[in-house]
């Protein structure tokens, strides 16, 4: 069904919920990328989401919420720290990871004793959890370790004939998954980088001490999604060098798409090479999978990704590139 974005018709809103209340799934556009929804409370509903994506059941997924309220009746307790960042980043990009309340069941937090909980922005995402009157848990609409979707069209090509319903309200705002933060120990952690930086947590946290994730770095048994030593993949076989002066060193570049992340330059490609560019790390947040969707689509032998500089501002992007790609020197 498509909708507005801006102005979602209520009727398909509610016939959306419908189905959610059903027991049924509908992936619907966030502010972030597309998700996979079933009511957080239902376990038999949530259990679909695993089978439609081929998501195993060690990842858990998160838990969106229409506001703080509901977020509190997803948790054990509602600490202090959560309800400034709720207050200051809600609605928006930002997960926080809590103790877990009963109502939740085991599988959305893959048997963990913590949830993750975001209010999503977007009227589409806030509308249909207010409709449905239940927090809807809801993983990235696509099989499990590919691409992210920021459009109706990546979700059905992932996913067609294994949901109930799509809401379609075009490309999404922002394009990269939320920022994860873990509120269950002190400091504080980051599980995943995202759209709401280091910096701005911690300018929102004075005082408090904010540990960082390693890059790339993968659990065993995670506590949020995202942590995957693999994920975010494209078809496509894909491959990372860190600068364009490691690109002119590879003489073979026939059948290969060229993505390059930052501002550095590029050298002349070879005739027919697609060469996609992603200058600013806002361009290559909203950008990223949009792009790799379009390299996948090109049917070429491989994707080569110019990796940014590893600066703050660029964490996110990385982030997910490392789980996307290899190495170049792994495709020899």
């Amino acid at each position: 069904m498509t909708v507005d974005p801006e102005q979602p018709d209520p009727s398909a809103l509610a016939e959306a919920a419908r189905v959610l209340r059903g027991g049924g799934l509908v992936a619907f556009a966030t502010e972030t990328v597309y998700g996979l929804g079933a009511v957080a409370t239902d376990e038999r509903a949530v259990a679909q989401i695993f089978a439609a994506k081929g998501r195993p059941a060690s990842n858990p997924v998160i838990v969106h919420v229409a506001d703080i309220g509901q977020a509190r009746s997803c948790v054990v307790a509602w600490p202090e720290v959560a309800e400034e960042l709720a207050r200051r980043f809600w609605p928006g990009p930002l997960t926080l990871v809590l103790n877990r309340a009963g109502r939740i069941p085991d599988i959305v937090s893959a048997g963990q004793p913590t949830v993750a909980v975001r209010a999503p922005a977007g009227n589409v995402a806030r509308g249909l959890i207010e409709r449905t009157g239940e927090p809807i848990a809801a993983p990235s609409a696509n099989r499990s370790n590919r691409l992210s979707p920021t459009r109706c069209a990546h979700v059905l090509a992932d996913l067609e004939g294994q949901i109930d319903l799509v809401l379609d309200s075009g490309p999404t705002a922002v394009g990269l998954e939320s920022t994860v933060l873990d509120l269950t120990g002190e400091p504080l952690r980051l599980l995943r980088p995202g759209p709401i930086s280091s910096r701005e947590l911690e300018s929102a946290l004075p005082g408090r001490g904010l540990v960082l994730p390693a890059a790339g770095e993968s659990v065993e048994r995670p506590t949020s999604p995202g942590r995957m030593a693999v994920h975010y993949a494209p078809r496509t076989p894909s491959f990372r060098v860190d600068s364009s002066e490691e690109l002119a060193r590879i003489s073979d570049r026939q059948g290969m798409a060229v993505i390059a992340i930052g501002a550095g330059s590029v050298p002349l490609a070879p005739p027919l090479t697609p060469v996609f560019r992603l200058e600013t790390p806002d361009e290559a947040s909203r950008h990223l999978y949009e792009t790799l969707h379009h390299c996948d689509a090109l049917g070429l032998r491989s994707i080569l990704v110019v990796m940014p500089p590893d600066r703050p501002e660029w964490h996110a992007v990385r982030d997910r590139l490392l789980r996307a790609t290899r190495p170049v020197a792994s495709s020899e």
